[in-house]
């Protein structure tokens, strides 16, 4: 009788929770179809039961009727309503961002496009790939090669430079002195063979354009070479002591056995091995320890000398076969001023003058600079960065070519700062001479100057200040492509014209 008159008021008071207000204060959820009541809604019971049977009473009571007409309301209303708020997958609100279907389906556009101008290329004109021609850009008599024989003579200057700082290291020339001699130097490099191809006819434009790439390459590894031996000598007459590493050096690092690693210190570094590894490695900056590789990975080098060869065979076919027609159906329009016909050779001379920089841009920065980078077991293969995200034109040009960025802010933009030129006259300096040499590498060798290239890299300049000033995020990377694809095209269009008619005019016309 006691065991029934305890049990009694815990009945009621389970009923109540169940029926009443903590079923009103339940929390229906839905999981594969099915309804339980929460489990907040049982531990409030298993509060107000306060034993374990009347737990396990909660968790074995019988659906009542207003779990019932829950389930009902909960079902109704499920079946009207279909909306919530939400925006449109396209939308920039929506945070979406998996467009990699999109992104296939451009690819795959763009596969089909350019297959169906190959084609056409090969119907309308046959196949114009002939390794011989490429031989004869080069040079012009097989036993002439004037432009083999510059590349040798820029030895003499090498040489030059290093008597110059070995004389600067022990005082046998003054700093003074030792200037003035690295900028005859300097200056000669720039001159000599611009006067040679400018006098010679036997000189081609490819070669000639090759020969002046080498000396102007040698120009700033010397320029390089010249200031940083320049530095060191500041330091030691500073603290009166023997470097142990330059200063664009790294600390010294220490192996974990505590055992010091060999580094070279000025003037130990003026060595002709020293200056002739610079000479050939892919950099422009020079220091007296570089970063090596521990060692050459023979898998890693045919890799990069097969991609070299293969592209290689790519650029010559590809110029050959699409760039060379467009550009001759182009020549009558140019001469005839008729706009609309120039637009529509521009647009397509577009596509494969891009595709073929794309390629270049792989073969030279990442093939190429690797293949060399690896068999001098260079440790540094940073040669680009990602341009083609680029937006904004500033960007761009300070990640699409590393080692000449790191020259002009090493040796260029940041002396001018140190001598009170604001940052935004640097800026216009530095793209200043890269017009100069991006005019002394086409004009010369072209044996013409129409600064068709100067006037399109200092038109960088405003069209840098209206990119970076109105236009953001995706619409600046999509100006900056923009740039790239039309912007070369007519220049490629102006000194071709302009060549034409100079060397060819009369012969065309007849």
């Amino acid at each position: 009788m006691s065991d029934r008159v305890e049990k009694g008021p815990t009945t009621r008071k389970r009923r109540s929770s169940i029926s009443g207000a903590a079923f009103a204060n339940a929390t229906l959820k839905q999981a594969n179809g099915k309804f339980a009541v929460s489990k907040n809604n049982k531990v409030s019971n298993l509060k107000q039961d306060g034993n374990s049977s009347s737990k396990e009473n909660v968790y074995e009571s019988p659906v009542t009727a207003a779990e019932d007409r829950g389930k009902n309301e909960i079902l109704y209303f499920g079946k009207l309503s279909c909306h919530k708020l939400q925006e449109s997958l396209l939308s920039s609100a929506s945070g979406y961002s998996n467009y990699r279907g999109i992104l296939n389906w451009c690819v795959v556009m763009l596969v089909l496009s350019n297959a169906r101008l190959f084609l056409e290329n090969l119907l309308n004109y046959g196949i114009l790939v002939d390794p011989i021609q490429v031989i004869s850009l080069f040079w012009q008599d097989p036993y002439s090669w004037p432009s083999a024989c510059l590349v040798i003579v820029s030895n003499v200057f090498i040489l030059a430079a290093l008597y110059t700082e070995r004389r600067l290291s022990v005082g046998t020339f003054s700093e003074q002195f030792g200037t003035t001699v690295h900028c005859v130097n300097l200056t000669t490099i720039l001159c000599f063979p611009m006067i040679t191809i400018l006098m010679l006819d036997s000189v081609t434009p490819v070669g000639g354009a090759f020969a002046l790439g080498v000396y102007t390459i040698l120009f700033l590894k010397l320029y390089s070479y010249k200031d940083v031996n320049k530095w060191c000598r500041g330091i030691q007459h500073a603290k009166a002591r023997t470097l142990s590493r330059s200063i664009s050096c790294p600390a010294v690092q220490r192996s974990s056995r505590g055992e010091r690693q060999d580094k070279v210190s000025y003037p130990g570094n003026l060595t002709l091995r020293d200056l002739y590894y610079f000479a050939f490695a892919p950099t422009l900056c020079y220091e007296l320890n570089f970063p090596r590789s521990p060692r050459i990975r023979k898998s890693f080098l045919l890799r990069r000398l097969f991609e070299m060869l293969f592209f290689m065979q790519l650029l010559v076919g590809l110029i050959q076969q699409w760039m060379v027609p467009s550009i001759q159906n182009s020549m009558k329009p140019f001469q005839d001023m008729d706009f609309s016909r120039m637009i529509e050779r521009l647009l397509k001379l577009a596509v494969p003058n891009h595709f073929i920089w794309l390629i270049f841009f792989y073969w030279f920065f990442h093939s190429s600079m690797n293949f060399v980078a690896e068999l001098m077991q260079f440790g540094d293969r940073e040669f680009y960065r990602d341009w083609w995200n680029s937006e904004t034109v500033t960007y761009f040009w300070q990640n699409w070519n590393i080692p000449v960025h790191k020259w002009c802010l090493r040796h260029f933009y940041k002396p001018m700062l140190k001598r009170g030129v604001s940052k935004l006259m640097g800026q216009a300096a530095v793209f200043l001479v890269s017009a100069f040499f991006h005019e002394y590498l086409v004009s010369v060798p072209l044996k013409m100057f129409r600064l068709w290239a100067f006037m399109g890299m200092m038109a960088q300049l405003p069209l840098a200040w209206f990119v970076g000033r109105f236009l953001r995020g995706t619409y600046g990377n999509a100006a900056v492509w923009i740039s790239l694809i039309i912007g070369q095209p007519i220049a490629v269009l102006m000194y071709v014209h302009d060549y034409y008619v100079l060397n060819f005019g009369e012969t065309g016309a007849a």
